[in-house]
């Protein structure tokens, strides 16, 4: 017996999902730029509990050498995964690098910082499970929904375990880096299902099609990737800095900073220049049909906001506060645009299934015609 789909609960679900997402990567962000990503030595537990302890107190006078070493056990089975994949020099680096296994002193404000944002990440699993279970009523009809919310739920699962092993490896810069990374796929993957859910609203755009603007959108969403991951890489030197001068003066921590930083500030011009190229061919295309001019607009103006906190921690010693916000609106910008892009790309594939239900009507009638 076919279901008949929940498709209001549905993308009332997926919306909230999306919008929980951000909020993720936001407590993230502040989970890192407090420092307080090793606030929880252990994982999924914190301390070994469900409920983290307020007091150095509560733990064991040789807690550092029993986290450490439960680490180190945990490592070892990551780096047989590494070795079994063929990645055996990234696997000796990590069994190597001592620094892995230096446990900090227990700090109550950093602990709970990351047991909220341990919390926050269960509400969001619970909401992507609730999107999955609400899916299977598109079984049937369609089904891409269901299967692309069984994706989802697979890449939460692994990103959990991705989580896992960064608390591990003790904050292993390119696993940060891979952390984040499939947090934009999740994001990626959700910003379907919400379109996907509402391709009725897609019907305005299905006579209308530019290559210009879907090859610009395709670059500026490399372009976003490649700023996130450099802009990674400027925070493991900003983190290298602050540690060798000892989390004291601020103000100077950017003159020590690499070619990543200088590389990353100028390529922000061309992401903008990009984007107001995007902004005017939308507008020349399609005006504001479906609501891509606006789209387009509230992009630009995002991007904006990320380069205004970028300067922001350039000009006035890297205030806690932006780095969170620049790492969410460099997240919306990606989201945004794949938005815009997935919009595009599905109003034309429902052209070509109209054009191609048109041909068949009219094959019929040259049959019925024909034998008549």
């Amino acid at each position: 017996m076919r279901l008949k789909p929940k498709t209001k609960l549905y993308r009332r679900l997926s919306f909230i999902t999306l919008v929980s997402v951000y909020f993720l990567i936001l407590v993230g962000g502040i989970v890192r730029s407090t420092g307080s990503g090793m606030g929880c030595p252990d994982w999924p537990k914190c301390f070994g509990k469900w409920v983290p302890p307020s007091s150095v107190d509560e733990l064991p006078s040789d807690y550092k050498e029993v986290y450490a070493q439960q680490r180190a056990d945990k490592n070892l089975k990551f780096t047989s995964y590494l070795d079994a994949l063929g990645f055996v020099n990234l696997a000796e680096q990590v069994r190597n690098d001592k620094s892995i296994l230096v446990e900090e002193n227990f700090n109550a404000t950093k602990t709970w910082t990351e047991y909220l944002n341990r919390l926050v990440g269960v509400v969001v699993g619970g909401l992507i499970f609730l999107t999955f279970l609400v899916s299977i009523s598109y079984i049937g009809t369609v089904t891409k929904i269901f299967t692309m919310s069984f994706a989802t739920l697979i890449a939460v699962g692994f990103q959990g375990w991705i989580g896992s092993i960064v608390v591990s490896t003790n904050l292993l810069q390119w696993m940060i880096t891979l952390h984040m990374l499939i947090a934009l796929l999740i994001v990626g993957l959700i910003t379907y299902l919400l379109i996907k859910a509402n391709a009725h609203k897609l019907l305005v755009l299905s006579k209308t099609y530019s290559k210009t603007v879907n090859y610009t959108i395709i670059c500026l969403l490399a372009l976003s990737v490649l700023q996130i991951i450099f802009g990674t890489q400027v925070r493991e030197s900003v983190d290298i800095v602050a540690e060798q001068m000892h989390f004291q003066n601020r103000e100077s921590w950017i003159e020590q900073l690499g070619f990543e930083f200088y590389f990353h500030r100028s390529f922000s011009i061309i992401v903008v220049l990009a984007h107001v190229f995007l902004l005017f061919k939308v507008a020349k295309h399609y005006g504001n049909q479906g609501n891509l001019m606006n789209n387009s607009l509230v992009l630009l103006v995002v991007l904006l906001l990320e380069v205004l906190s970028g300067v922001i921690m350039a000009y006035f010693a890297i205030p806690r506060f932006a780095q969170p916000i620049h790492l969410l609106f460099a997240s919306l910008v990606f989201g945004i645009q794949l938005y815009i892009w997935l919009k595009i790309i599905m109003a034309r594939h429902l052209s070509s299934e109209q054009n191609d239900e048109h041909q068949d009507e009219k094959i019929k009638d040259v049959s019925y015609q024909v034998y008549h």
